[in-house]
């Protein structure tokens, strides 16, 4: 094999020596660069996992919270319909008491009209009665006062 060696113009000493060294270099290189970069590699490799892992939640919260705030707002309009609905009942019971209110007024009103025009017409027919009466006695005491007149003149001739 020296022979060999020789032929190609190769140290097989200087070789081995530069195997050595070689090796040497390939071990620290190893220990110092390749460990470390390689659990740098792997390190940042779990931080784009972990990132991709937050930002898939981040996602997800996302979607939720905003189906969440979609049905929220959705509660919140139903709810407010339900408010305006109810307030609409409210005051069209409160129009209906209202008007039934303004009608039994109204009717109260004309029943008092009512008796007080038929008091008016009682009294009316009261007052006129008495001055029928009152015109009837006159007009018989007219009479009889016209008659007495009649027979105190007439009898007055007869007994004188």
């Amino acid at each position: 094999m020296s022979e060999l060696f020789a032929a190609f113009g190769i140290n097989w000493k200087l070789l081995l020596v530069q195997a050595f060294n070689f090796a040497l270099l390939l071990g620290v290189l190893w220990y110092f660069l390749y460990d470390p970069v390689l659990k740098m590699i792997d390190d940042r490799r779990k931080k784009i996992a972990e990132g991709v892992r937050d930002a898939e939640e981040a996602a997800r919260r996302l979607a939720d919270s905003k189906a969440e705030g979609e049905g929220i707002v959705g509660e919140a309009s139903r709810e407010a319909e339900g408010i305006v609905a109810a307030a609409r009942g409210r005051a069209e019971e409160k129009a209906g008491e209202i008007v039934k209110s303004a009608e039994s007024r109204a009717e109260a009103t004309l029943k008092d009209a009512a008796a007080r025009a038929e008091e008016a017409k009682r009294q009316a027919l009261k007052e006129s009665e008495r001055e029928i009466a009152r015109a009837a006695m006159l007009a018989a005491e007219k009479i009889l006062l016209a008659r007495s007149e009649a027979s105190g003149v007439g009898g007055r001739e007869k007994h004188s």
